[in-house]
């Protein structure tokens, strides 16, 4: 008993080799599990639909739809205005933009050549539904085939009924 009073005497000691362990795996897990959404630029300008989709999309070509201009990786390519007032479905200078970027990216392998190039469409929900569908047909025009439509996630209402923190995905 009394090397047991005399070993309760002694102040505490900290064992850090136990607290790193523990950060490392802590670490770790963060790191492997931070990469799986793709987040998008927001524009103050575009109100994105709401989804609750589980599936994320691949890292892809960006064709933001503000309410004045399409811009392609944040470059303004065409007005709405003038994308609207267009005779023919396609729409001439993002198609030029789109082989671009085709030219650029290269060659496609075998499997990516059957379901074409992706892109993501960025666009405000009360987008006209005219000019989305030139937008898709445009891309569809130069071999981008594989298009993602950009929406709010939110949570799924049986699991976070309390929670509206949507954040910026592609779909």
């Amino acid at each position: 008993m009394a090397r047991n009073h005399r070993r309760m005497q002694r102040p505490a000691r900290l064992n850090l080799v136990a607290l790193m362990d523990i950060f490392t795996i802590l670490v770790l897990f963060l790191m492997v599990n931070n990469g799986d959404v793709e987040v998008l630029q927001s524009d103050k300008n575009i109100t994105l639909p709401e989804s609750v989709s589980e599936q994320r999309p691949e890292e892809s070509l960006t064709i933001k739809v503000t309410p004045e201009s399409i811009l392609v990786q944040g470059r303004a390519v065409e007005r709405v205005e003038d994308a609207l007032a267009l005779e023919e479905m396609l729409i001439p200078s993002l198609q030029q933009e789109l082989q671009h970027h085709a030219e650029r990216a290269g060659p496609l392998s075998e499997e990516d050549e059957a379901r074409g190039r992706s892109v993501i469409v960025m666009g405000d929900e009360t987008m006209p539904y005219q000019l989305l569908q030139r937008i898709m047909s445009t891309c569809a025009a130069e071999d981008y085939r594989d298009i993602s439509l950009a929406v709010s996630t939110l949570p799924e209402p049986a699991l976070d009924a309390g929670q509206n923190t949507p954040e910026v995905a592609a779909r």
